[in-house]
């Protein structure tokens, strides 16, 4: 495969040409999501107690058309992440900066860790299996998160075609305890989580969950997204940071898409032309500004990252930056 046109920003316009890639005003611009103190105080009340939330928010984007070209991708047999090279994947996670800046502290960054999911029931595919993004280490001792993770659906999220399912942190026996490895689930505690175009989920990374398993009677694929973010005032989770006052370029977009195909490829079957360009991406060494914290070169902090080696022993740190042995970890629910 020739993946050189991946590398070019006319390719993606043609890919998609009703959708944006660097209009640095059309992300500048966004509005925050307008929520009232008390609820946002509501929210953080839930995130403690639950350990994750659900809201909906009018986006004011495509979400039709965002959910559509996650299928032209899955169709052309590339990486769904690459749809974080148009802006309209960014702009809700953009909009919501008002919601991240009082659950996690003020100050706050992107982490380099997202993923787009295309879940099809002609495929019999199934989400993710159950996990802990992160676990006990990612909250302080009054159960707020230092990190946390929002998933956005871009289709409707159903019982059939693989919505998310969560354990309330309330109902989860070895949540944030260090048997949290062993998790031991009353099925009557199982939350399902159906999702309409428009909502979003936020949840710690000490919470499990998971996407379930499609049926051949839903009606079409689920399709949605998810960003991770960190306090800012807390050691990087990983590396690099990226500042959300900034409008992240083509460019390091790319570079930030290889280092998830790297960071991911325990999940999925990837082609080798494709590893080659994500590989070849990340080490291009971008360079994020983060305020506060002058320029920082990802590469200075990535010399010892296993996402670089692009396999993984099952006595390494797990990529998910928990700290475990990655076969103590997200070696556990990796698919062959």
């Amino acid at each position: 495969m020739d993946t050189s046109p991946l590398r070019q920003p006319t390719y993606w316009r043609s890919f998609a040409p009703s959708l944006r890639i660097d209009d640095g005003s059309f992300l500048r611009d966004v509005a925050p999501l307008d929520v009232p103190a008390h609820e946002l105080r509501g929210l953080m009340n839930q995130l403690k107690e639950e350990g994750y939330f659900q809201q909906t928010a009018n986006w004011d984007i495509d979400l039709k058309l965002m959910a559509e070209t996650v299928r032209s991708l899955a169709k052309a047999d590339l990486p769904l992440v690459f749809a974080f090279l148009y802006d309209e994947f960014w702009y809700p996670f953009y909009k919501l900066r008002s919601v991240y800046e009082s659950l996690l502290g003020g100050r706050y960054y992107f982490l380099p860790s997202c993923w787009v999911w295309n879940i099809d029931p002609a495929k019999g595919d199934s989400g993710w299996a159950p996990h802990r993004d992160m676990g006990r280490t990612s909250l302080f001792d009054d159960g707020s998160p230092k990190c946390i993770t929002t998933w956005i659906p871009l289709s409707s999220a159903t019982p059939l075609n693989g919505c998310m399912y969560i354990v309330p942190a309330s109902h989860d026996r070895t949540y944030a305890t260090a048997d949290e490895a062993n998790w031991k689930v009353d099925p009557s505690s199982v939350r399902a989580l159906p999702a309409n175009p428009g909502d979003f989920l936020v949840w710690n990374q000490a919470v499990l969950h998971w996407g379930g398993k499609s049926s051949p009677r839903a009606a079409e694929s689920r399709v949605s997204m998810a960003f991770e973010f960190q306090r800012a005032d807390v050691p990087p989770i990983n590396m690099p940071l990226i500042e959300p006052t900034r409008v992240v370029p083509f460019e390091t977009r790319l570079r930030l898409i290889g280092k998830q195909i790297l960071q991911y490829q325990h999940m999925y079957k990837l082609e080798p032309d494709i590893a080659r360009l994500a590989s070849e991406l990340v080490a291009g060494a971008p360079v994020v500004v983060a305020a506060g914290n002058g320029t920082v070169p990802a590469a200075a902090h990535d010399t010892s990252d296993p996402l670089k080696r692009g396999k993984f022993s099952r006595n390494e740190p797990c990529p998910c930056g928990s700290g475990k042995r990655y076969k103590k970890c997200h070696g556990r629910f990796a698919q062959a």
